[in-house]
């Protein structure tokens, strides 16, 4: 397909009598269209599309019809029909009331085409941008960010469907490269173990037999990657996605044991898998990740929604951003803060809830100019749960001369740098051994055989850490993290309205793409009730609870 793009053009003279006549009351494409004028035009998109071939459908309108998609929470089907049908999206399209669309798949190839090219950020970025011309939105004030979780498009699987699946998906793969050198290899009771899904077939319940199933799963899937290797075709099947998945789920999942007759696989317990080190959970869908929250379990991702929220402006949707469910809020904070500020859209003040405080980022949002309003996860050592005992705020810190003094008076030695696994410094600073034996207030302080130790953040890390504790203790600064609890709002109408909480397609790419339309989709609601004046809703109190004594 070739792009050859064309200037905008007005809504034709029929579209616009028809429309201005059925809706006189207003309509939120009609006013989309008014208020901001045209917001993608097809120069954004030229890398996306060659220069030879047949002319392509003009880019911003698939744009925008991928964003009145998601807005109406429409499949690919519907959307196109609604192109066809309906007047309001013709008038924001600027087409004639006799232009008959276009197939439903053109939507499925211009997202491929989006992910293709890394753009998908233009959905959300361009509303944004011509929000920022018109002055509905602008760099400074307050923004405030939270969470949610996004469930994968697979069907959750236990450890033993897990394994059994991906060896079934391997040799469905398989029989269409080399369906005769599959046959060869594959014992006959293959056929009745794998020839359906997993979840089909009535599992042993027997701690036992589910282990012996598994062992024997195990077994099969070693046979298959030992045949493969040998084999003319390793190096196309083993670059097979679900061949790879089955050496990672073999890897996670059973313990090779060396003896005199060969290599031999043992299925590992559960207290014997890591916890600490995320695998595949779906051979469909390799970049789901399994995460525990606050008592909720889930398979999929995180979606991050960032937005302004200054008393006189619209609250519009500035960023989204979408990860594997295993990484923590934290290690976003700091390219969600990148983001805004490639926008132009750098926040004076950004408020988060505790999973995205970390002393670290406080420094260099700091450095960037942003204030991050929050509460820092609390100190968890047992001498901060202990009344009088000496936690790390009891001790003097000198940072000149690299020492610690206790509430004793004892000193360390100079403390020596360090830097975690996580690439994060520290500085370890430890207490003579005869010092703390011979203190009498010893009980207060460590369990330890040897001195106490103290595990201290940079010095700037150090005191902005302090710093924020001791704002959040204050009912000052509790009233102003009030203004935090909005966002809840905003997850709630994209979970809601726009289906944020269930991915619609497979993989991480995709998945951001949907989240980045839902955002912009969020943004043209929000948009039309600010042209119209409708004032932000209050949170909703039954009667009953309106009651309850102050």
């Amino acid at each position: 397909m070739s792009l050859k793009p064309q200037s905008a053009s007005p809504v034709p003279a029929d579209t616009l009598r028809v429309a201005k006549a059925v809706f006189k009351k207003g309509n939120p494409y009609l006013t989309l269209h008014d208020e901001l004028g045209p917001i993608f035009v097809d120069t954004d998109f030229t890398e996306l599309f060659s220069k030879v071939g047949q002319s392509a459908i003009s880019p911003w309108r698939l744009a925008l019809v991928t964003i009145l998609q998601f807005r109406e929470n429409l499949s690919d089907r519907q959307a196109a029909e609604s192109v066809r049908s309906r007047i309001d999206w013709k008038y924001l399209l600027r087409l004639e009331l006799t232009d008959t669309g276009f197939n439903y798949s053109v939507l499925s190839e211009f997202r491929d085409r989006l992910m293709a090219g890394n753009v998908e950020h233009l959905l959300l970025d361009k509303l944004l941008e011509r929000c920022r011309e018109l002055g509905l939105v602008k760099a400074g004030g307050k923004q405030r960010t939270d969470s949610t979780r996004v469930l994968g498009a697979i069907r959750s699987l236990n450890r033993l469907e897990a394994v059994g699946e991906t060896l079934r998906a391997a040799l469905n793969d398989l029989a269409v490269l080399a369906p005769e050198w599959l046959q060869q290899i594959a014992p006959e009771e293959w056929y009745q173990r794998y020839g359906r899904r997993i979840e089909d077939y009535r599992l042993p319940s027997k701690k036992s037999e589910r282990t012996a199933y598994a062992q024997q799963i195990g077994e099969d899937g070693a046979y298959l990657l030992k045949c493969l290797s040998d084999s003319e075709i390793a190096a196309e099947g083993q670059a097979l996605g679900t061949v790879q998945s089955l050496v990672t789920l073999w890897d996670y999942n059973y313990e090779r044991i060396d003896g005199e007759e060969g290599v031999s696989l043992r299925w590992k317990s559960r207290k014997e898998v890591s916890t600490t080190v995320p695998c595949i959970e779906s051979p469909y869908d390799t970049e789901v990740r399994y995460r525990r929250r606050c008592g909720t379990t889930w398979v999929g991702y995180i979606a991050h929604l960032s937005e302004t929220c200054d008393d006189d402006s619209v609250h519009l949707v500035t960023h989204v951003a979408t990860t594997d469910a295993s990484g923590h809020e934290a290690q976003s904070i700091e390219g969600i803060h990148d983001a805004l500020i490639a926008k132009q859209l750098r926040p004076d003040e950004h408020y988060v809830d505790a999973a995205y405080v970390d002393a670290l980022q406080l420094v260099k949002a700091q450095e960037q100019g942003i204030e991050t309003v929050g509460p820092p996860r609390p100190n968890s050592s047992w001498q901060t749960r202990t009344d009088g005992a000496y936690n790390v705020e009891r001790f003097e810190i000198d940072w000149e001369n690299k020492q610690v003094t206790c509430p004793q008076g004892k000193t360390t030695r100079p403390w020596k740098e360090h830097v975690r696994a996580s690439g994060d410094p520290y500085l370890f600073a430890r207490f003579r051994k005869q010092d703390c034996l011979e203190c009498k207030a010893r009980h207060l302080c460590t369990n330890a055989a040897a001195g106490r130790t103290l595990h201290l953040l940079p010095q700037a890390a150090h005191e902005a850490l302090a710093r924020a504790r001791a704002i959040q203790e204050t009912d000052d600064g509790q009233k102003r993290y009030q203004r935090r609890a909005g966002i809840e709002g905003t997850i709630a109408q994209g979970v809601k309205g726009f289906g944020l909480r269930r991915s619609r397609y497979v993989g991480l790419a995709k998945t951001h793409l949907q989240n980045m339309a839902i955002g912009a989709a969020m943004n043209i609601d929000r948009l039309f009730n600010w042209f119209q004046g409708v004032p932000l809703a209050k949170t909703r109190v039954s009667h009953f609870k309106a009651l309850e004594p102050a």
